[in-house]
C-alpha cells in the first residue's frame, strides 16, 4: 500500500489477469437461428438452442482501460508452467503495442495470482529476462487476489 501511497496513479498501471473456463457456443443472434421451410409453411421456426459440450480455458489479463489481452488455450492443452510462459511473452508484446509508453519504461505491474504455473521457476526466469522482478504482496481482506507483482527493478 505504501507504493499506492507514494504514487496516486499507481492501480491504472496495475494489468491483472486470470484463467476461466467457458463453453464454446454460436454467438449467431435469433433472426440468424430462424429456418425456412417450404414457401406453404407460416415462416421461420426458430431452432432449439443446445448446450455446447465443448470446454475451453479462456486467459484473459485488464487494466483500469480495458482488455488488454485474451487467447484462449487449445483444445487439448494445460496451462503449465511451459504454457503460462508463452502466454507471458504474448502478453509482453501486446502490451508494447496497446500500452507502448508504459512499456518503453517499465511503468506497468503484472499481477498474478499464486498459481503454480504462475510462480514457477521457468516463468520468474522469464520475467527476470525481460527486467522485470517479482513482488510478493501480503495477503490481506482487501487483497485477497494479490499474491504475485511482477514490477520493474528500482
Amino acid at each position: 500500500m505504501v507504493m499506492a501511497d507514494a504514487d496516486k496513479i499507481f492501480f491504472n498501471k496495475i494489468i491483472t489477469g486470470d484463467e476461466t473456463w467457458c463453453f464454446a457456443c454460436d454467438p449467431r443472434n435469433k433472426v440468424t437461428d430462424s429456418e425456412w421451410a417450404c414457401g406453404t409453411s407460416s415462416g421461420p421456426k426458430k431452432l432449439k438452442f443446445q448446450s455446447s459440450r465443448i470446454k475451453t480455458t479462456l486467459i484473459i489479463f485488464f487494466d483500469s482501460q480495458d482488455v488488454v489481452h485474451k487467447e484462449f488455450v487449445p483444445e487439448g492443452k494445460t496451462v503449465n508452467a511451459e504454457f503460462y510462459r508463452g502466454a507471458m511473452d504474448r502478453l509482453l508484446k501486446r502490451i508494447r503495442r496497446v500500452r507502448s509508453a508504459a512499456f518503453c519504461c517499465r511503468d506497468f505491474f503484472l499481477l498474478n495470482d499464486s498459481a503454480p504455473a504462475h510462480k514457477a521457476p521457468s516463468v520468474c526466469q522469464f520475467f527476470t529476462q525481460k527486467v522485470l522482478q517479482p513482488f510478493i504482496t501480503p495477503r490481506t481482506p482487501q487483497i485477497y487476489l494479490c499474491q504475485t507483482i511482477f514490477c520493474s527493478p528500482s
